[in-house]
């Protein structure tokens, strides 16, 4: 275990490759498909009723009033991804096929992640109270603007996504679970914020069922004839360039515009984030069973990669804040 947290690698996705080794190994067919496919549906949407619970309106509230750094985050969560992700599609078919391809669109439309970007902005320094606002607003924003972002980059590539259907299958499955556990909080919100591990257990467990579901749809349809291992270095690459731009432009706007280091931290962090925990249960929403998998893995990669790298990041940030504190003691 330690092992594994020297190297940054988490932990969770290992299990969630696991898991998609099984899928492989022993795809849900038949009558046991139909069966998992309502327990999914379910598991979605208590995911989503315990999100809706864990969100505090007072965290949100407190952090409202940096509303130029809101909008620079929302714009790369919402703007400078998905432009990016068209442009990568200089790199179809030579190093991406059009099903990956279409996987990083997918992922550029979604929502930032909520918990990881509140964690790095706290390792690093940065304004936690912004960045919870920022997260979370970026969350549930997501659940409207996501399918709408889909609609638009899928048929820029001649995709055939409904977008007005898939934003009403979002509501209904997403967002109305969403809405009944924010306004449950008050009855249910000490009980779920004294049992965070087990509703983190709930949260990993709902979305690791969605992947088996995913990828035995994905296996049957012959998923592994269309990626190799060249395939994955290609996605493993575009990742590491992709969030290599964001970091450096959110770094850059943040600077330009004057934010101090503790909100450049914040911009940094939740403005590069993609949601695998909002990413996983929205495609099997919006897409068809077969095309869910292939969909996943670009942002299955991307995860991990930001996770690494954004690891990194927050402690050099945490060294350059210690600097910064102790600087005005050794000068006195």
């Amino acid at each position: 275990m330690n092992g594994l947290q020297r190297l940054k690698i988490d932990t969770f996705l290992l299990i969630m490759i696991a898991v998609v080794v099984v899928a492989s190994l022993f795809p849900c067919e038949g009558a046991l498909k139909t069966a998992f496919e309502y327990l999914t549906t379910a598991a979605i949407a208590l995911l989503f009723f315990m999100h809706g619970a864990k969100l505090s309106r007072y965290a949100m509230v407190a952090g409202i009033r940096h509303w130029k750094l809101h909008l620079v985050v929302f714009l790369s969560t919402f703007a400078l991804f998905p432009l990016l992700g068209l442009a990568l599609g200089f790199l179809s078919p030579a190093i991406l096929n059009q099903p990956l391809y279409l996987g990083f669109l997918y992922l550029c439309a979604l929502p930032a992640t909520v918990q990881s970007a509140i964690a790095f902005t706290s390792v690093a320094g940065g304004n936690v109270a912004a960045a919870v606002c920022s997260a979370s607003a970026s969350s549930i924003l997501g659940i409207f603007l996501s399918p709408v972002l889909v609609g638009a980059l899928m048929n820029t590539q001649e995709g055939s996504t409904d977008t007005l259907h898939a934003i009403g299958k979002i509501v209904l499955q997403l967002m109305v679970p969403f809405v009944v556990g924010h306004l449950s909080r008050p009855l249910i919100g000490s009980w779920v914020d004294k049992h965070k591990k087990l509703i983190s257990l709930t949260d990993r467990s709902s979305i690791l069922l969605v992947v088996y579901v995913a990828f035995s749809e994905a296996v049957v349809e012959g998923i592994w004839r269309q990626v190799n291992g060249a395939a994955l270095l290609g996605v493993l690459g575009c990742s590491v360039v992709l969030l290599a731009i964001v970091l450096v432009i959110n770094t850059w706007v943040a600077r330009l515009m004057g934010f101090n280091t503790a909100d450049e931290i914040t911009i940094v962090f939740c403005g590069s984030k993609k949601s695998l925990a909002n990413g996983v249960p929205m495609a099997n929403v919006l897409f068809p069973a077969s095309a869910v998998g292939m969909m996943l893995l670009p942002l299955m990669i991307f995860h991990q990669v930001q996770l690494m790298v954004c690891s990194v990041l927050a402690q050099r940030y945490a060294r350059k804040r210690a600097q910064e504190k102790t600087a005005p003691e050794s000068v006195s």
